[in-house]
């Protein structure tokens, strides 16, 4: 039992990690990235082949993280042209094309069969310490910037954009800032994934991760990082819920799957109807 307790938290600590880098760019910039996870299967990706290749992990850490910026900012260009729409449809573009070339190019990623021996940087409580250290400090300087010049900024280009530009703001700039941070917390959240799972594969770049993502977000309460961090809990706990479930009614694991599926489904229809905002929305101070 505490074996399990201290997985299920882990978990939810690495999935806190990235849901704080797309509540950057969602919650407080308004942007539709639908592509999110790719930065996180960067991270992963770059420290499985860094230890694969004999170097040390933090070398592939570092690496990740400037893959994952350099997307990004890849990424915010992307949508210098583009309707907020159409910018979501190309981020979930972009992350397919990187799931095949990953399933592809055996020769650097290890292919289909990902790439294992990953060794992990501590043991199972050391490891969870070290993840939430961590989740703390992101959500601390999550919260300096949603407090400061910069967040006001992000939300005024979200709510108003016309009005943001006419007081100066660059907008490009304000997204590319935004996509950039966010990309680098997910991207620490990737390689530290691959290390407690010892393995990287292409399965870590599906589209429904980055919206497991977004409906941690939208159940705790886009743009609020109190709700951000309540969703990820809930919809964490609810996963780790159902293999008790699985054992104490003697059902099958495709119907403990549909169940999983299911259960988070009804949590997020049931914001969407009578919580729209989330269970703790974002509050923003009006001018009177």
């Amino acid at each position: 039992m505490f074996d399990f307790l201290v997985s299920a938290l882990t978990f939810a600590s690495l999935y806190g990690l990235m849901a704080l880098g797309l509540n950057l760019q969602a919650g407080y910039g308004g942007l539709l990235n639908f592509g999110h996870i790719a930065f996180a299967g960067l991270g992963a990706y770059a420290t499985g082949i860094a230890v694969q290749a004999g170097h040390s992990p933090w070398l592939g850490l570092a690496a990740g993280i400037l893959l994952a910026m350099s997307l990004g900012w890849c990424v915010a260009r992307l949508g210098r042209k583009l309707a907020a729409d159409y910018w979501g449809i190309a981020t979930l573009a972009i992350a397919e094309i990187l799931r095949v070339v990953a399933t592809n190019e055996g020769w650097l990623t290890g292919g289909a069969q990902g790439i294992g021996a990953i060794p992990t940087l501590f043991d199972g409580v050391g490891f969870l310490i070290l993840n939430l250290v961590l989740l703390g400090i992101a959500a601390l300087l999550c919260q300096r910037l949603a407090d400061g010049r910069f967040g006001r900024a992000l939300r005024l280009m979200r709510e108003e954009p016309q009005l943001a530009a006419c007081m100066g703001y660059d907008l490009t700039s304000l997204k590319s800032r935004a996509i950039i941070s966010g990309a680098a917390l997910t991207a620490v959240a990737g390689s530290l994934y691959a290390h407690f799972m010892s393995f990287v594969g292409p399965d870590y770049l599906l589209a429904s991760e980055t919206f497991l993502l977004w409906t941690m977000l939208m159940i705790g309460g886009l743009g609020n990082l109190r709700g951000v961090l309540l969703g990820v809990l809930l919809v964490q706990g609810a996963y780790s819920l159902v293999p008790f479930a699985k054992d104490w009614l003697g059902f099958d694991s495709d119907l403990a799957g549909a169940l999983r599926l299911g259960l988070i489904g009804a949590i997020l229809l049931g914001c969407l109807l009578w919580r729209s905002e989330g269970l703790i929305p974002e509050t923003v101070r009006k001018i009177r």
